[in-house]
């Protein structure tokens, strides 16, 4: 008796320690890649300490730092898009796909409603039709999981091109402004309808505030709720949880839902807080690089936030890389892609 009652000691220390070391292996991996991309830049000729120095000098500027917060704003909402299925067991690689469905659905309301309502009432009904289109399409990969059993990253991932392709169906042609000297785009947002912003003539937007509401409001979910709990349940194990008498079709179909409407509220709080109108190219790929930014931050919610801030941070850069060190466009993505496998590689190291 007494023995057993001494034993949960030694477990919840090694558990502690395990957590201390998943954690230095991880500041060590975010220390290595700068180091690795350092020797990428010598061998293309370039000092890496001017590089790193002309970077942060870069990211100092206040236009540039609200930049970055509004960009990590939207990666956040995308990354958790990613987050919420992963926990349970789901592949989701749409979030392009499902911004651009919730922008296309928000800039469909707004151009009917914004001559007509008052401002906050406009933007409340695009908020609701974002995430309604986001939720529908990661649906549609969701019902294909279950009626015919096709993997969701593939259904998801194709998803996306179709996304872009009704966007540019739409800007070509019905929606395409008439007074645009001929660009495919849509009609301006109306200046009532917009994100506030925090300071006026600047790019900060309340789009930070609505990234900050999710976060909160999925890391509730996801560790407070029963549903929270029976979601890692089925991405533990799905035969097992099923035979517990869980769920599974349901909980697979409302975690892609959750995802895609988060992924719809992105494109809305990039579409009225940033771009303001649907043009080619507008989603800057938000969808993919917030797929990295969840798997940075192994699909936890509060971790998503500093993960989408480092990549944000890193994408802001990439000019600082073209005209200070003469690097190709190219390279900020090869930071990234540095932090994210030195990060993925220790951290899976760890757990062995």
């Amino acid at each position: 008796m007494t023995d057993t009652l001494v034993r949960p000691a030694p477990e919840q220390a090694k558990t502690v320690d395990n957590r201390a070391k998943l954690w230095l292996r991880v500041i060590v991996a975010v220390l290595a890649a700068p180091v690795i991309f350092g020797a990428f830049a010598a061998a293309k000729g370039v000092d890496p300490l001017a590089m790193y120095g002309d970077m942060v000098t870069s990211l100092a500027d206040p236009a540039q730092a609200q930049t970055v917060l509004v960009r990590a704003s939207v990666l956040v909402l995308a990354a958790l898009a990613v987050a919420v299925p992963a926990r349970a067991g789901l592949l989701n690689v749409g979030g392009e796909g499902q911004i651009v469905i919730g922008a296309v659905c928000a800039a469909g309301v707004g151009l009917v409603t914004d001559q007509r309502l008052p401002g906050p009432v406009v933007l409340a009904l695009m908020i609701v039709a974002a995430m309604v289109g986001g939720a529908a399409w990661a649906g549609i990969a969701a019902g294909l999981r279950l009626a015919v059993k096709v993997n969701e990253a593939i259904t998801t991932l194709l998803m996306n091109f179709i996304a872009i392709d009704i966007m540019l169906l739409l800007i070509y042609d019905p929606w395409k402004d008439a007074s645009g000297f001929g660009q495919p785009a849509s009609r301006p947002l109306a200046d009532t309808a917009r994100l506030p912003l925090f300071v006026p003539g600047g790019t900060l937007n309340t789009g930070i505030v609505v990234a900050g509401i999710a976060l909160v409001a999925i890391w509730w979910l996801m560790s407070r709720t029963g549903w929270g709990f029976r979601l890692r349940v089925v991405g533990g194990n799905p035969e097992a949880a099923r035979r517990a008498g869980l769920r599974v079709g349901t909980l697979l179909v409302t975690s892609m839902l959750v995802g895609g409407a988060l992924a719809g509220l992105a494109g809305l709080v990039h579409f009225a807080g940033t771009e303001f109108k649907l043009r080619p190219g507008m989603t800057a790929n938000f969808g993919y690089v917030g797929f990295l930014a969840s798997w940075l931050a192994l699909h936890r919610p509060l971790r998503v936030a500093l993960a989408a801030l480092l990549l944000a941070a890193i994408a802001m850069t990439g000019d600082s890389l073209q005209i200070d060190a003469n690097l190709p466009a190219a390279s900020v993505n090869v930071l990234m892609a540095i932090v994210l496998l030195v990060v993925l590689g220790f951290t899976r190291r760890s757990k062995k």
